[in-house]
């Protein structure tokens, strides 16, 4: 008996089913067969017999060359992989009495993280008395989505919770 591979249905003798449906490799249908007898034919045109619908009453199997029909599955996940954009999360930490030195360099990098393709979160952390003061802290991160604003959109406005506030900016998609 095969080994049981752990990508897909059941071929030749794995088919446990008594009668299947069965669809040869042209797509024509040849009805319901006894499963040995859908074997033997398959044999015949030196094709495997594959269950496509397992669920089915009674199954659907088919003749194929099931090496080939796994190529050409995994060839379709290596190119749907390859067309994918992985899409990182950066942060930058401000503070409510951040300079306008310090506010620029900031600036400047989240510029560079968002131009790359990366969503960016900011955030401020208040400490001690700057609790008080929160709206600080809010106008500086409006400020800085702002400056931002040619190249993103706001994905989430600021938020607060607890002694952090957050946002997050995503790269505009028509650049």
């Amino acid at each position: 008996m095969p080994a049981k591979r752990k990508d897909a249905g059941l071929v030749n003798e794995e088919i446990r089913a008594r009668q299947v449906m069965v669809i040869t490799d042209t797509g024509e249908k040849l009805g319901v067969l006894d499963t040995r007898e859908a074997l033997n034919l398959a044999w015949n045109k030196e094709l495997d017999l594959v269950l496509v619908a397992p669920s089915a009453k009674p199954p659907v199997a088919k003749f194929m060359d099931y090496n080939k029909y796994r190529y050409e599955q995994q060839r379709k996940l290596r190119e749907a992989k390859k067309h994918q954009k992985i899409v990182s999360l950066k942060e930058i930490r401000l503070s409510p009495k951040i300079d306008i030195g310090d506010f620029n360099t900031k600036l400047k990098n989240g510029r560079k993280f968002l131009d790359k393709g990366d969503k960016l979160k900011i955030s401020i952390r208040f400490r001690g008395r700057e609790m008080a003061y929160t709206s600080k802290g809010r106008k500086v991160m409006l400020d800085f989505a702002k400056a931002c604003e040619d190249i993103s959109t706001i994905e989430n406005r600021p938020v607060q919770d607890g002694r952090n506030m957050f946002m997050t900016l995503t790269p505009k998609k028509d650049k």
